[in-house]
């Protein structure tokens, strides 16, 4: 299997002048895909230093229900990116049902769009979608009930247990709905990592996502790097 790095966590490394050095750098750690956030600012230049630096991207965070969707798709399409990803709310919008039907609705009409185009569209989750309640279930269960089936998740498992979350039982209940995972080995998770990544059962790519406020952030990369490859590659 292959693994992917975030490149939100790399956010002060991937100037116009960076870009394809930190790119290499980080294929060199053994990554084999990058998640963008940002495919709309510089699409061209993204997709020459993806080429230089001998990385897919598979997946994308983008808007695509705020943005232009016609031009998040055809950056998508340009970056040969399969999968673009929902990847925050704010929380205020789906802390009432209406909110959460209205969020589910507006991405699956989106669904037949993209899927013209041979692309997905998934959700990825913070806290907040399991911190707040609607009656006795969480907004994530809620949503992704009210999601077409279409819609893969990518599950920040580190955010999910924030919320409350036990990772553990979550993963088996949404089962091959999931098919990304951001995942980091910080000594922060209240979970086994690898026990976690092994309940993914139709998990197509972990994304590595570490975020270092301070400091230079490649040395716990490179070490998640070493971590994730051992699991995913044995």
């Amino acid at each position: 299997m292959s693994l992917g790095i975030q490149l939100y966590s790399v956010r002060d490394d991937i100037g116009p002048d960076q870009l394809t050095a930190t790119l290499t750098r980080l294929a060199g750690f053994g990554f084999t895909h990058a998640e963008p956030y940002d495919i709309l600012s510089d699409t061209e230049g993204l997709n020459a230093a993806l080429d230089a630096a001998g990385l897919q991207a598979e997946t994308a965070h983008a808007k695509i229900t705020e943005l232009d969707h016609e031009r998040v798709l055809d950056a998508a399409e340009r970056l040969g990116i399969g999968t673009v990803l929902v990847p925050f709310v704010p929380p205020a919008s789906i802390a009432e049902r209406d909110g959460v039907l209205a969020l589910a609705a507006a991405i699956n009409a989106l669904v037949p769009v993209a899927a013209d185009r041979g692309i997905r569209l998934g959700y990825h989750n913070h806290d907040f979608e399991f911190a707040q309640r609607i009656g006795d279930r969480t907004a994530y269960d809620v949503l992704v009930d009210a999601l077409d089936p279409a819609v893969v998740l990518e599950l920040d498992t580190y955010w999910a247990a924030v919320g409350g979350e036990d990772v553990n039982t979550l993963l088996p209940r949404l089962g091959e709905r999931v098919r990304f995972l951001h995942v980091k080995e910080d000594g922060t998770n209240p979970f086994d990592v690898a026990e976690v990544v092994g309940l993914a059962s139709a998990l197509e790519l972990p994304v590595v996502e570490v975020v270092v406020h301070e400091g230079d952030v490649f040395p716990l990369i490179e070490r998640n790097a070493d971590f994730f490859s051992g699991l995913v590659r044995a």
